[in-house]
């Protein structure tokens, strides 16, 4: 037997799975193999970790509904502030509206809305609306201090008007709802605007009148003809 002399071949641990090929570098995020362009596949990797963005067209948000028609009436948000007067009318406070009343040959006009059928009753279903507190004496002509009215309510008010004045516009009215009413504003202007020219406009309405401790009277709504 012959022992040879050459010593083996030492094995080097290259850090590679023996036998594996040459040894390739991970791949960027988002990158493959494929990708050749150093630039490109950098890029890539920067929209990944989010350090670059690509350009989005600007964001438009809604705008919001107009408070006031063309003709300068309120159409949405009606609980809210209200301005110190209204056009074409008289502003008069708590005390005012109790000297007037007591002087006679006036008008009091509620404008407040009246409550609506609740939804999912019948034809036949019976429903009553909740009473109506007001001043004593006051004509309830509910829905008038809309900004927009149909035909059939502009009508209304000015049908009911013509019978409460007797067709004098010197006629002294008073127009309220309650505080912080848009409504009365709306009305006392639409009032002013049809030739009425003693109107006033009572900003606090039954709020104030109650709040002043004078007494209120149930009230129910003119119907319509």
């Amino acid at each position: 037997m012959q022992i040879s002399a050459k010593p083996a071949a030492a094995t080097v641990f290259t850090g590679r799975t023996l036998g594996a090929g040459p040894r390739r570098a991970p791949p960027l995020a988002g990158c493959s193999h494929r990708v050749r362009h150093p630039i490109n596949c950098l890029a890539r990797r920067l929209l990944v970790m989010g350090l670059i963005a690509l350009p989005t067209a600007p964001c438009r948000t809604a705008e919001p509904a107009p408070l006031f028609d063309a003709d300068g009436y309120r159409v949405d948000q009606f609980i809210a502030s209200v301005p110190a007067t209204a056009p074409g009318a008289t502003t008069v406070n708590t005390g005012e509206v109790a000297a007037l009343r007591e002087h006679g040959h006036v008008t009091l006009i509620d404008v407040m809305p009246a409550p609506p059928k609740p939804a999912g009753l019948g034809p036949t279903d019976l429903w009553l609306p909740p009473p109506r507190l007001n001043i004593p004496g006051s004509v309830w002509l509910p829905n008038i201090g809309y900004g927009r009215l149909s035909d059939a309510l502009t009508a209304y008010w000015q049908r009911n008007l013509e019978r409460l004045t007797g067709g004098d516009h010197g006629h002294r009215l008073i127009v309220y709802c309650r505080a912080d009413c848009w409504m009365s504003w709306n009305a006392a202007k639409r009032l002013a605007a049809a030739g009425y020219t003693a109107v006033y406009w009572y900003p606090d309405g039954v709020t104030g009148w109650e709040a002043a401790g004078l007494p209120l009277a149930v009230s129910r709504p003119v119907p319509p003809d």
